[in-house]
C-alpha cells in the first residue's frame, strides 16, 4: 500500500487550524463540518464546504489549510457570496475535474466571480463556463509555493511586515507546525523560550537566527 502524500494526510485540528490561520474557530469548523441553525419553522442545514480527509480525530490535512486560507481570502477580500463559491466548486469538479479548486494554484477572483485557468483562457466558474479576463488573486497565491499543482508550502502573514516570507508551514517540515523557513524552529519554542525568561538576542544566537527572525516569529505566535 502507497504512504499517503503527506500534504492530504490529516495533520491539523481544527482548533490549530483556525489558530495557524487566525480565522475564527466556528467559522473553520462550519466550512468543514457543516452545522444546524434555526430557521422559522424547521431547523436548517449549513453544508460544509471543504472536505477533509476520513480521520476518526477530524483532523485536516496541509491542501484543506490552504483551502481555508484561499476561501478566507475570497469572502474577506473579493467579497464572493459563499452561495456563488459553492456554484463554482459544483461546477469545477464536475465539469473540469478538479476535486480541489480552491487549493489550484490557477485560483482568480474578481468583481464577485470566480476563475480557473484552462487551456490557457480563463473560465468563468460562476457563470457555467463563460470566458472572460480578471486579475489573479495574487496576495494569497504569492504565499503558495506550488509542485505539480500542489501546494507544498504556505508563508502566513506575519503581522506588521506583510509582505515577509519568514514564517512558513510545510506538511513535511516539523509536522507542518509554524517554523522560520531559514531554519525550520517552530515559532512556537522560540516564543516558549522568551516567555520562559530567555532574551529574544540569545535564543536568536543559538539557532543562528536574525533579530527580525525572532520578532516575526513572536509577531506570528502572539497573533495567531
Amino acid at each position: 500500500m502507497s504512504k499517503l502524500d503527506p500534504r492530504l494526510a490529516p495533520a491539523y485540528t481544527t482548533a490549530e487550524t483556525a489558530r495557524y490561520l487566525r480565522i475564527p474557530f466556528p467559522t473553520v469548523r462550519s466550512w468543514v463540518v457543516g452545522r444546524s441553525y434555526p430557521r422559522r419553522s424547521d431547523i436548517g442545514n449549513f453544508r460544509p464546504v471543504v472536505v477533509a480527509p476520513k480521520d476518526p480525530s477530524h483532523r485536516l490535512s496541509f491542501r484543506n489549510l490552504v483551502e481555508l486560507a484561499a476561501l478566507r481570502a475570497l469572502r474577506t477580500e473579493h467579497g464572493l457570496k459563499l452561495s456563488a463559491v459553492r456554484e463554482a466548486l459544483n461546477f469545477a469538479k464536475k465539469e473540469l475535474g478538479d476535486e480541489a479548486p480552491l487549493a489550484s494554484p490557477e485560483l482568480f477572483a474578481s468583481g464577485g466571480e470566480l476563475f480557473l485557468r484552462r487551456y490557457g483562457q480563463l473560465i468563468n466558474l460562476n457563470r457555467a463556463g463563460q470566458l472572460g479576463i480578471w486579475a489573479m488573486l495574487q496576495g494569497l497565491l504569492a504565499r503558495i509555493q506550488w509542485d505539480k499543482r500542489l501546494a507544498v508550502r504556505f508563508y502566513p502573514p506575519v503581522p506588521s511586515r506583510p509582505e515577509a516570507r519568514s514564517v512558513m508551514l510545510d506538511p513535511v517540515v516539523s509536522f507542518g507546525r509554524p517554523v522560520l523557513a531559514r531554519l525550520g524552529v517552530t515559532t512556537s519554542v522560540i516564543v516558549d523560550r522568551i516567555n520562559a525568561g530567555e532574551e529574544p538576542e540569545e535564543v536568536a544566537r543559538d539557532y543562528g537566527a536574525t533579530p527580525v527572525e525572532i520578532m516575526d516569529a513572536l509577531a506570528y505566535e502572539r497573533a495567531a
